[in-house]
C-alpha cells in the first residue's frame, strides 16, 4: 500500500511540474513579451484637403495631424516612435524630404535605414469648417441669425511592414462634428474660445479620427514580430538599436538575419521584399536607454544593417 501511495505521489508531482513549464494554450511563438514596444516611424502627411470647400486658415494640417498621431501612438504604450528630427534628417539625406515620395516602393529601403518595423504615411483629404445659415434674422439684432457650423476631418493612411514590403493596413480615419449657434453679421458681438485645439469642433473631430487610427494600427501590428537592427558589430560585441526605452532586458535572445537583394516586380515596379539569410543568434547583456550590447550565442559575420527579430 505504501509503495502504491508513493507511486501516485510521484505521478502527481510530475504532472504539476509539466503544467508549470508548459506554455499556455494558444501562445504564439513570435509573440513579443509584455512591454516590448515595436519601433515604427510616422512620415508627415500630405495636405490634399479642398480649401475651396472646407474653410481652414491655420497651419498645415498634415504636419499637425501626423504629430498628433505620433503622440497618441506613444501614449498607447505599444510603440517606440522615431523622433521627428532624426526622421527628417534621414529623409533629407535620401532626397525624400516630402512625404509624397515615401511609397510602397521606397518604404522597405527607408525602413532598413531607420531601423523600424513599420512606416505610417498618408494624406489629409478633408480638414476644416463649413457654415450654413439655418434661419433668418432676429428682431432687435439687425443682421443676426442662427447658423450650423460643421467641422470635418478625414485622413487616409497606409502602414507598411518594412521587412516584407507589404501594406498591412489601408485605413481612413474620419469624423464630423456640428454645432448650431448664433451667427452675427456685425462687429457688435464677438465669440471666442480658450484657444485649445482639442476643445474646438475641428479639434474634437481630429482627436476622434486619430484615436480610431491608433486602434487600427495596434491591431494590424499585433501579429508582426518585434524587429530591430544591428548598428555596429565589434568583435564579440554586437550593438542593437534598441534598449530600455522599448523594454529590452538582459537575457533576451534575437535571431539575426541578412536581407538579400530586393525583388522588384518588373511590371509594377513594386518592391516584393527580399530573401532572408539566418546568420545566428545574439543575447542582450548590457542594456542602455536607447541601445543594447549583445553577446554572441551562435553564428558569425554580423554587420551593421543586419536585421534582428524576437522569435
Amino acid at each position: 500500500m505504501k509503495t502504491r501511495r508513493t507511486a501516485l505521489w510521484t505521478i502527481l508531482v510530475m504532472l504539476l511540474v509539466v503544467a508549470a513549464v508548459s506554455p499556455p494554450a494558444g501562445a504564439k511563438k513570435d509573440e513579443a513579451p509584455a512591454g516590448l514596444k515595436k519601433m515604427i516611424a510616422v512620415v508627415e502627411f500630405e495636405d490634399k484637403s479642398d480649401r475651396s470647400r472646407w474653410n481652414w486658415t491655420g497651419p498645415n494640417p498634415g504636419r499637425g495631424m501626423s504629430d498628433m498621431l505620433v503622440t497618441a501612438l506613444v501614449q498607447s504604450g505599444e510603440f517606440s516612435v522615431m523622433e521627428r528630427e532624426q526622421l527628417d534628417h534621414v529623409l533629407a539625406e535620401q532626397n525624400l524630404g516630402q512625404s509624397g515620395m515615401v511609397t510602397a516602393q521606397t518604404a522597405p529601403q527607408l525602413g532598413k535605414l531607420l531601423g523600424v518595423a513599420a512606416i505610417v504615411y498618408g494624406s489629409v483629404s478633408e480638414f476644416g469648417y463649413m457654415a450654413s445659415e439655418t434661419s433668418g434674422g432676429i428682431p432687435g439684432l439687425g443682421g443676426a441669425g442662427f447658423s450650423k457650423t460643421t467641422a470635418r476631418v478625414s485622413i487616409d493612411v497606409r502602414l507598411i511592414d518594412t521587412t516584407t514590403a507589404e501594406i498591412i493596413l489601408a485605413e481612413t480615419g474620419s469624423d464630423e462634428k456640428s454645432q448650431v449657434g448664433l451667427k452675427l453679421s456685425t462687429q457688435d458681438f464677438s465669440f471666442g474660445h480658450d484657444g485649445k485645439f482639442d476643445q474646438t469642433l475641428v479639434g474634437k473631430a481630429t482627436r476622434e479620427a486619430i484615436d480610431d487610427l491608433v486602434e487600427s494600427i495596434v491591431q494590424a501590428l499585433e501579429d508582426v514580430p518585434w524587429t530591430g537592427r544591428i548598428v555596429k558589430a565589434s568583435g564579440a560585441k554586437i550593438y542593437l538599436n534598441a534598449g530600455q526605452s522599448v523594454g529590452i532586458t538582459a537575457g533576451m535572445r534575437f535571431n539575426v538575419y541578412r536581407m538579400g537583394e530586393a525583388l522588384i516586380d518588373p511590371v509594377t515596379g513594386l518592391d516584393l521584399g527580399a530573401e532572408e539569410e539566418l546568420l545566428g543568434v545574439i543575447e542582450a547583456s548590457d542594456i542602455k536607454e536607447k541601445y543594447s550590447i549583445c553577446s554572441l550565442v551562435s553564428g558569425s559575420g554580423f554587420d551593421a544593417g543586419d536585421m534582428v527579430r524576437y522569435e
